[in-house]
Order: structure tokens, then sequence, then C-alpha cells
């Protein structure tokens, strides 16, 4: 039977998220053997009059290719992948991953080759497209979640097709707020860390480009990131579950670095020049994602939580920092993680979760659902 919610989504990715028009090329890329909702895709592609292309992947097979792979190849593949978006008017990637440690125990060599030739090399997203990336759920994420698939199914559909128009709305006083702050500084438990900002480019992720989204972002000047954080949310990378990571900086770059897995962290820490500073400073804000599921693309959006990154920087708020890393590390500050506060210059602007000037009161979970169900009942 069809999910009827497949084909909402779908549809508000086509018209929302990548406002689709007629003769419009659309990619979509699908992961691992997803069929349901790149199926309602196609079809809410033609329904909107555009011309949609498939481009299927199976991460058990890319590992393969990664095993044995060449310079040269992966050169030729980058060109070739290259050349097909360059045809493109708009991007979707929908990524189903049944196994999140298939590409795990590669060699390191030839992990950093596939990361430098490929991985890097191809322009995925296409930042002159238009474009979205999907975490679809299936039965190895619930498990990471410690959800039953149910339950997993329930809460991405409700989470993806939230009101987005609405909290975009209410992320524009973030937003003007963050341009105009010059300094940044961050307390909680095992963390006190400041940085400058000093106008750099802020962006609002509002459900165009990830779903589920809901974060605004900016990155710190590079050598200004000073003190100590401590993240209370595990994250997976390079096929590893880290917890409990504490990173301190001076004059930008991680100079002492613990976790449960510290040498480890270290070796991630240590793959090039740019791996030990930020690219990346944001606020959590979906409502209805308040706590992690072990997989990024949720957990960075939580309600009352910040994240950094270490590593490479966005385009489109570049701090100047380049590394084939990018490692986006949570810290939720709710009354239940234990709290903290978020200072911009010498005014509170979020305490425990909960923004506090009243132009932000917007954003907080409670106002930003009551404004959400209030518009859906008088439309």
């Amino acid at each position: 039977m069809k999910d009827p919610r497949c084909q909402k989504l779908a549809r508000q990715l086509i018209r929302y998220s990548l406002q689709l028009q007629p003769g419009d090329k659309l990619l979509i890329s699908s992961t691992d053997g997803e069929c349901e909702l790149t199926r309602e895709l196609i079809a809410a592609a033609y329904e909107a009059g555009a011309l949609p292309f498939l481009k299927t992947k199976e991460t058990q097979l890319t590992r393969e290719l990664i095993k044995g792979a060449t310079r040269e190849q992966l050169e030729l593949m980058a060109r070739m992948d290259n050349a097909m978006l360059a045809e493109m008017d708009a991007y979707l990637g929908v990524v189903k991953l049944d196994n999140v440690h298939q590409l795990s125990r590669l060699p390191r060599e030839q992990r950093q080759l596939w990361n430098r030739h490929y991985h890097q090399a191809v322009r995925i997203p296409p930042l002159n497209k238009k474009w979205c990336l999907l975490r679809f759920p299936n039965h190895a994420m619930a498990q990471a979640a410690a959800l039953s698939t149910e339950e997993l199914e329930d809460l991405f559909f409700e989470v993806s097709t939230f009101d987005y128009a609405n909290m975009s709305r209410a992320m524009k006083p973030l937003v003007e707020r963050i341009r105009r702050a010059r300094r940044v500084r961050i307390t909680g438990p095992g963390t006190d860390l400041s940085f400058e900002l000093n106008g750099m480019p802020v962006i609002a992720s509002d459900g165009r480009h990830n779903v589920p989204d809901g974060e605004v972002f900016t990155a710190p000047v590079r050598e200004s990131v000073e003190g100590t954080v401590a993240f209370n949310t595990p994250s997976f990378y390079r096929g590893f579950f880290f917890d409990r990571i504490r990173l301190t900086f001076h004059q930008g770059q991680v100079v002492a670095a613990e976790a449960n897995d510290t040498q480890r962290l270290e070796q991630i820490l240590d793959t090039d020049a740019g791996s030990r500073f930020v690219g990346e400073f944001a606020f959590g804000l979906h409502p209805l994602i308040t706590e992690p599921l072990q997989d990024v693309l949720f957990d960075e959006k939580i309600a009352g939580s910040f994240h950094l990154a270490l590593g490479n920087a966005y385009p489109v708020a570049d701090n100047g920092n380049r590394s084939l890393v990018h490692w986006d590390l949570v810290a939720i500050q709710t009354p239940e993680q234990g709290g903290g506060e978020i200072w911009f210059d010498d005014e509170l602007i979020r305490r425990d979760g909960q923004f506090v000037p009243a132009d932000l009161q917007a954003l907080n979970p409670g106002e930003l659902l009551e404004e959400s169900r209030e518009l859906c009942e008088t439309s």
C-alpha cells in the first residue's frame, strides 16, 4: 500500500524546498533501494511540469569500489558526475543507509583517496543549483535511535512536513541579531567558550536545503575561538560512535581533546591543517526534535541545542577554513541536559534552551508549535 505521507512530503519537497518550475531538470539521487518516496518525487516533479532524472546508488557496492580505486579512476568518476550535474537545474538526494557502518574499517589511504579525489571533487550539494538532501528512515536508523520502526517513521514524517514557512519567518530576528553580534560566549556544564563573528554571513536553514531542517548557522572568525566546550550528544563519524567529546581551543585551534576513544578522536583532528579549527556555529531550533536519534541530520536540529563543526566551512558562511573534515558536534542546553547560556556581546540570548529577548521568543518550541497549529487551523 502507498503511504499518503510520502506523497505529501514529495509535494512539499518539489514545491516548497526546490520550487521547481515547468521545464526544470531535476536529478534525484536515491541510495540503498529507497523506492517509495523516490516514486512519489518522480510523480510530483512531473506534476510540476519538471523533468526528473534518476541516479541510484548502493553503499555496499561503493565500498567495493573504494577498496581498489585509483586516483585516475576517481577523477574520471568525478568528471562524469559533475558533467551530469552541470546539465541539471536542481538536485535532490534521498539517503537510506541500510548499514551506517558500511564504509567503516576501510584502509585509511583508500578513504582519503576517495574523499580527496571524488567526494570533495563532486559538487554535492551543487551550491549554484536548487538542491535538497533528505535522510529516509529505515530499520537500522530506528535501532540506532532506540525506537521502533513505526515510531521513527511517525516522527520522521511529522518533523519533515513541519510548517517550515512559519519557522522561516520566526528565524529572521535571530539572523539579524547574529549579523550584528561581535562576540559570542557559551557557558554550561564543562563549557566556557567564546569567539568572534564580526559580520560573518548568517544562513537560515528553513526546509529548503535539508529535510528535516531547523537551524540558523554562521562561522566564527577562524583564530578567535578560545576556551573549552563539552558535547553531550553522541556522534557517529567515520564508522564509530563518539561520546563525551570535550575540546579545548587556543587561538582557534584544538589544543586538547578527550572522548570515549581519545586516540581515534586525535586521528580525526590530525586529518589535515584545517581539521582542528571550527568551520560552523549553529543554533538547533526544530520544536519536534527533542532528543538525539544518533543521526546528525536530526540531532543538529534539536530544539535548545547548538553545534560546532570541526573542519571545512561552508562557502555560504565562509571563515576561510579548509579541510576534508566537516564534523557537526552537538550540545543540548535544556534543563534535563544540565542547561547553559549563550550570550551575544553583553546580552543574554538563550538560557537553558529558551530564547530570552522578546523578539526571539517565537522560536521557543512551545510558541513555534502553537503558531504552526493556529496557521494550520485557519488555512
